[in-house]
């Protein structure tokens, strides 16, 4: 049932392997199973993926919740007799993914006396800390390569391109670029694989935060690329406008790194909450 749902929300099996630490091979035997049972098809295996069947929407409606219940009480349902939360758990990873998401997802927690130190940083330098013990745990925006490491995969977040209401979609060749780097990676990645093009103008401005990027597109400044989820709500209130809908959006992955063997508990509990949440997060994007 864990492994349907995990396909249902990813659409794919290869994600679902990922998410839930198993060979391909063995959700697809899971998936095939799983149809014996009920006999009947779940899914429709097509180019992109799994797409579901009106039987696999229908078992998904009723269990999805019962499974996320679950899965979240096994997480953080801790005996607070053994102190699990007597120390800090130091957390590393970009400073507005960290901000926005990952540390509203563990308010519960902290207010049952969890403690939490962040680290922002590159990925290269917050996975060096986490090898050396300076971390518990790195949320990376890029797989990470070192030995040692237990890596798990936390979700997907689609990028947009996104303006305030004063530019418009034939504005794209000629608006200021809003960016957090010099070198525009976020912008040039969207556009060779959006347009199929390189992406050669320079930035406008350069702000090595991407809440400062969205504060400096909402005022009008020009344009930019963010992910979906930093702009949302400023989407829905007409504050910023989508300048490009392609079919397929482009996505990065993130990824989940502690030090393999035995962590402290609160780091476990952590770790537990964020790859839960982290399903919740890849639903929206799938």
């Amino acid at each position: 049932m864990r492994t349907f749902v995990a396909v249902y929300r990813t659409g794919s099996v290869s994600r679902a392997a990922d998410l839930r630490g198993l060979s391909q091979p063995t959700v697809t035997a899971h998936v095939k199973t799983l149809e014996s049972d009920l006999d009947r098809p779940l899914f429709d295996r097509v180019p992109r993926g799994m797409a579901p069947t009106p039987a696999a929407d229908h078992l998904a409606a009723r269990i999805a919740p019962a499974i996320d219940s679950l899965e979240d009480w096994a997480h953080t349902d801790l005996d607070r007799s053994a102190d699990p939360f007597g120390r800090a758990v130091h957390l590393g990873g970009p400073a507005e993914l960290l901000c926005a998401r990952v540390l509203p997802s563990l308010a519960h927690l902290i207010a049952r006396g969890l403690q939490v130190r962040t680290r922002f940083g590159m990925p290269d330098d917050l996975l060096a800390d986490l090898s050396g013990g300076g971390l518990d745990l790195v949320v990376s925006t890029v797989r990470p390569r070192r030995r040692g490491l237990d890596v798990e995969v936390l979700t997907d977040e689609e990028f947009v391109l996104v303006a305030a209401p004063v530019w418009a979609a034939e504005d794209i060749d000629r608006a200021p670029l809003i960016t957090y780097a010099e070198n525009l990676p976020i912008l040039r990645r969207y556009w060779r694989t959006v347009f199929d093009t390189r992406l050669t103008r320079s930035p406008a401005v350069v702000v090595p935060d991407l809440r400062g990027v969205l504060a400096t597109v909402i005022a009008g400044a020009g344009i930019t690329v963010l992910p979906a989820y930093l702009c949302a709500a400023e989407l829905a209130d007409g504050r910023l406008r989508l300048l490009h809908q392609p079919e397929v959006p482009p996505i990065n992955t993130l990824f989940l790194a502690g030090r393999a063997g035995a962590a402290h508990p609160a780091a476990t509990a952590v770790r537990g909450r964020l790859l839960h949440q982290g399903r919740v997060w890849t639903a929206e994007v799938t």
